[in-house]
């Protein structure tokens, strides 16, 4: 072999010798272009198949086989596909091996040339052994049939296209069921049509197949079997009924394994007959739960018998081969018990729950895992439960162990094994051992302890303790679904004296200086819901109650400050002596940076003056029952974390009688008090939604909605009107007064107008003929869009493209790191908009999250068909934003839409999200800003620009230097610094870029920013220079500031400047 492939042999040592990837490549390049020239050398006709029949058949091997070994090694192989065919059509099997295997590894099934193929191996699948030459050469050179048959099989399994499904599955199923087939043409072909099967679901017709499978599994041949049972299995779960008459046979050949030892030596496995047929036939089993039922009493009675020796005869072996192979077959045997549940016999069930138990207990882990694993599943079974329970001491032995799989089964089993006679015992060793848990285990143990409590609570008082202590042993873990939970069942069972026996504890959990937040958080809501009823005891009056919530306001994040804020509301409502107290919190945080803070302090402090007393008090009494779901937040997270297959989620979804009994008594209450929905917020707290807690922190499946705010689109052009008149002006004579070439130079910097600077325009786009005349943005318009962009950069709201067909408004706002921006799109046209959608760009550097009308937000992940806007009215998109890296560049946003007249419309724009709309204002001193100035000298640090003004100016005074920094202070939110220079003529400022990145240490990544706007009336020009930490920073910075700077010199001074 080696002589006659010397030129392969050197190819593959050549390769394996190359030092370097680059190396290897050149090597396989000049190969590739060999193996090219020679299959098409230029000078000599090829065949009518494309192939060179001037290649000898060492050759064409040879070169095959190269590039089967260069596709191996990852290179892409486009040519050659010719001779691969021309091999497979040789009557030579040693050129067939080759062809075949090359086609099996280069082609595809929606290769073109895939359809020349079919021939060939419908001819070769169709020979039989039978047909095979015989006497004198010819036959020694004849191609054995079987061998060639089993090629074609392995070729047809491994390309499996489609068409080539069609076309061959027919041929087949023949070779499958020919008798004059050998066993290992009939194991290939069973393996075969399983691939087949596989890749295209519904094939083969169950009820014509069926009578063929039964005949397949009469063979005697123990291969022959186990390559039919997989087809099985994978036709079974396909079309489960029409299989169902197989049962007897399928119980036949597992009781002959089993019952009888009949196997041939060659499918003994370490003494065990032929273990993967068992384990295949138990498989089929487990897909007909009736099996025991609708078969007639002798099969029935025979499965039984053959499912309770596997059990008996099972043991742990020193041979850990033999023993993994045992126990596969064991716990098969187990899930069939499982699968046939209550029918079952219960000997059986008994039988395999103590073999189980004995599982649990050895060293091997592998074992113990399945075994934990399968007992979980046993004990679902009605009556099985109390065998399970005898085995609680091994399994929070095995809570302990080493292996968090195994831990983690343990846990499960022992969820499933409690009710109401050990729940206590078991949550409290649960609770126990939390203490010492992993953290990886943690939030799964605090979930699992948090539903049994629940589950089986029959005083809700222990649910209330078991709660605060997880909270106290691993607050970090406890989701806020789980205090969640707490509140509404607090709430929904008003009687007994579980609402005051929860404030009262929650009051002492939380007295302590250092409680967890969560603690607070769950305080909170109770005190300011029911703390009334212990408000006459010693020490929990009002006043007591506001002063151990608050001592926690200063440590705690705004999410448990607006609870605190609404229970504030409601201490001072019912205790005059809390009002002095409350009113100050109230004041300090009208000015908030957070906007729930904010307003729900607003509201709260004018809620006295704008309604009547008894307004007031209905506004601020007590939440009313939640609505009991049928599964609670809890099992939802459990479902959504295991898996709907998972013990866990199967014990949780079955309701227990303690809270059949709960429910009974919540009916008999909603008699009297009809509990109304739970709804998720879609608008701005009201007061009276403010005092009842807000139901997206309290509600069990309340998903954040942005507001629909109902005639936005008005209130923007009403406050352009307003707010924004004076800097419209500016823009109006600005566009007038600069020339074309000198207008938007830092814009262009920016790449702010990246959108309008390449628009398409009405007179530049060319249509091809029969399609839609496409508009895009006309030229006399570009001009107001770069003013109305600017304008949006320091403006909260206004107009940032309108012509005679739509106009576009904006309002945003912005906190931190984080903003929202409300977009409307208004049809100003007198027929509808139709095919309307908006696609917005999403840089790495902004996470967004949108939500718009429906249909109108096409994206990659969906083609959307848009949304139709009649006329007079708007279509609204909401994009909530979190920066999370320095950026110099606006997102854009491409509108399209049709008209009635035929035309296609598409308006490519930038949103006015810049950099400083994420800055925060810093107040520094002289001297600290001097010393921060000098820190950032560098020059990827800093950015400078000079401005001068033309010869015609007036001089620059100190009306101009106010107008500056109210720009800097009021449009870019920075902290002005007075004091660093001597004289009037410099304004410098300082603020924070907020980022919602993360360090190491879990803090936001913050950057420093400095800006400085130099004026020399002597020269008649200004200077505006930025230092940052970031580049990126300065050089966004700058450009804002001279684009905002320019436009207020050319309104002030009425006059054309110059931006070097």
């Amino acid at each position: 072999m080696s002589s006659q492939a010397r030129g392969l042999n050197n190819f593959i040592s050549d390769v394996r010798n190359s030092k370097s990837r680059e190396e290897e490549s050149n090597r396989v390049e000049v190969e590739l272009a060999k193996i090219r020239k020679k299959f098409n050398p230029g000078d000599s006709k090829l065949a009518a198949d494309g192939s060179n029949p001037s290649l000898s058949s060492y050759q064409r091997k040879k070169y095959v086989w190269k590039l089967v070994y260069i596709h191996v090694l990852g290179y892409e192989v486009d040519f050659g596909h010719a001779e691969v065919l021309a091999l497979v059509r040789s009557a030579k099997y040693s050129e067939k091996v080759v062809g075949y295997a090359a086609l099996s590894l280069l082609l595809r099934g929606s290769d073109p040339v895939m359809a020349s193929v079919v021939g060939t191996l419908k001819t070769d699948l169709a020979t039989s052994p039978a047909d095979a030459a015989h006497g004198g050469k010819k036959a020694k050179a004849a191609v054995k049939n079987d061998a060639v048959q089993c090629l074609a099989l392995c070729s047809l399994a491994n390309i499996a296209g489609l068409e080539l499904i069609q076309a061959m599955h027919v041929e087949v199923q023949r070779v499958l069921v020919k008798p004059s087939s050998t066993e290992q043409v009939r194991k290939k072909a069973a393996l075969c049509l399983l691939r087949l099967a596989r890749t295209s679901p519904n094939l083969l017709s169950g009820r014509e197949f069926a009578p063929r499978v039964a005949d397949l599994l009469q063979d005697q041949h123990l291969g022959v079997l186990t390559s039919v049972m997989s087809l099985l299995n994978c036709l079974a779960s396909q079309q489960t009924p029409e299989y169902e008459g197989l049962i007897p046979h399928v119980v036949h050949i597992l009781s002959k394994l089993v019952m009888k030892k009949n196997c041939a030596r060659d499918y003994l496995y370490y003494r065990t007959p032929s273990p993967w047929l068992q384990i295949k036939l138990l498989k089929f089993l487990q897909l007909y739960p009736n099996a025991v039922e609708n078969n007639s009493a002798e099969y029935a009675s025979q499965l039984v018998n053959v499912v309770s020796k596997i059990m008996i005869e099972t043991d742990v072996s020193e041979s850990i081969n033999k023993s993994n192979a045992d126990h596969a077959i064991l716990f098969e045997a187990v899930n069939l018990i499982v699968v046939w549940g209550p029918t079952c016999p219960v000997e059986m069930r008994e039988g395999a729950m103590k073999i189980l138990g004995k599982f649990i207990s050895v060293r091997e882990p592998n074992i113990r895992y399945l075994g934990l694993m399968t007992m979980a599943k046993l004990a679902q079974i009605e009556g099985s439960v109390e065998g399970a329970k005898k085995h609680q001491a091994t399994v929070l032995v095995s809570l302990k162990d080493a292996d968090i799989s195994v831990r983690r089964r343990a846990l499960d089993l022992l969820f499933v094994i409690c009710d109401t006679d050990n729940a206590e015992r078991i949550v409290d060793e649960l609770v126990a051992h939390l203490v010492v848990a992993d953290a990886s285990i943690r939030e799964e143990m605090v979930l699992k302890i948090a539903i049994l409590a629940e589950k089986y609570a029959t005083d809700l008082r222990w649910y209330v303790d078991t709660i605060l202590k997880l909270i106290s042993i691993s607050g970090d873990y406890v989701s806020d679904p789980i205090w969640h939970r707490v509140v509404q069942i607090v709430t929904n069972h008003p009687q007994g004296d579980l609402q005051g026996y929860a404030a009262a504890t929650l009051f002492v959990a939380v007295s302590p200086h250092r409680a967890h937040e969560t603690t607070v958080r769950v305080a909170a809501y109770v005190l300011g819901e029911f703390g009334f009823l212990i408000a006459e005891r010693p020490g929990m009056s009002g006043e007591e109650q506001f002063r151990v919530l608050h001592q926690h306001w200063f440590t705690v994040d705004m999410q448990t400050r607006a609870i605190l804020i609404s229970t504030y509301a409601k201490l001072a409502n019912l205790y005059e002596e809390c009002r002095p107290l409350v009113a100050p919190v109230f004041a300090r945080s009208k000015n908030s940076v957070n906007v729930e803070i904010q307003q729900r302090c607003a509201e709260y402090a004018a809620m006295r003056e704008a309604f009547s007393p008894e307004a007031v008090e209905d506004l601020l009494r007590e939440m009313p029952p939640f609505e009991d779901r049928r599964r609670s937040a809890l099992e939802l997270r459990l479902l959504e974390t295991e898996g709907e297959n998972s013990a866990a989620v199967a014990k949780a979804s079955v309701p227990s009688a303690v809270e059949e009994q709960r429910a009974l008594q919540m009916l008999q209450n909603a008699q009297m008090m009809q509990p109304p929905t739970i709804e998720e917020e879609e608008e701005p707290l009201s007061p009276s939604q403010s005092a009842n807690q807000s139901n997206d922190e309290l509600g069990e499946e309340a998903a954040i909605s942005p507001s629909d705010e109902n005639g936005e689109s008005q209130e923007v052009d009403e406050e352009q009107e307003g707010n924004d008149q004076q800097e419209a002006d500016d823009q109006d004579e600005m566009s007038e007064e600069q020339p074309e070439d000198k207008k938007f130079d830092s814009e262009d910097k920016m790449h702010m107008n990246g959108a309008v600077r390449n628009v398409p325009t009405s007179s530049a786009v060319s249509e091809p003929p029969n399609s839609p005349k496409i508009v895009g943005i006309p030229r006399e318009l570009i001009p107001a869009m770069r003013k109305a962009f600017s304008n949006l950069t320091t403006s909260p709201s206004g107009v940032l493209f309108e012509n005679s067909i739509l106009q576009v408004g904006v309002k945003h706002e912005y906190v931190g790191a984080q903003g929202r921006l409300s977009v409307f799109f208004g049809n100003l046209h007198y027929t509808p908009l139709s095919n309307f959608k908006v696609r917005v760009d999403q840089p790495d550097h902004l996470k967004m999250q949108m939500q718009g009308t429906q249909n109108l937000i096409d994206d990659d992940e969906y083609d959307s068909p848009g949304c139709t806007v009649a006329t007079k009215t708007q279509a609204k998109l909401l994009i909530l934003v979190e920066v999370t890296a320095p950026f110099d560049d606006a997102p854009s946003m491409k509108i399209s839409f049709d008209t009635e007249e035929g035309e296609h419309h598409e308006y490519p724009l930038r949103l006015p999200l810049v950099a400083t709309c994420f800055m925060e204002p810093v107040n520094l001193d002289s001297g600290a800003f001097m010393q921060r100035w000098k820190s950032l000298e560098g020059q990827e640090r800093e950015c400078q620009e000079v401005m001068k003004l033309p010869p015609n100016a007036p001089g620059i005074d100190e009306d101009y230097m106010d107008r500056v920094a109210n720009i800097i202070v009021n449009g870019f939110k920075f902290g002005r610094c007075q004091g660093v220079d001597p004289t009037p003529w410099t304004v410098s400022g300082a603020a924070t870029f907020r980022t919602g990145a993360k360090d190491m240490n879990g803090n936001n990544i913050n950057v420093g920013c400095l800006v400085r706007v130099e004026a020399n009336p002597k020269a008649n020009a200004f200077r505006v220079t930025t230092r940052t930490l970031h580049p990126l920073c300065s050089k966004a910075i700058k450009n804002v500031s001279l684009i905002k700077i320019t436009k207020f010199v050319n309104k002030f001074y009425s006059v054309e400047g110059s931006v070097l």
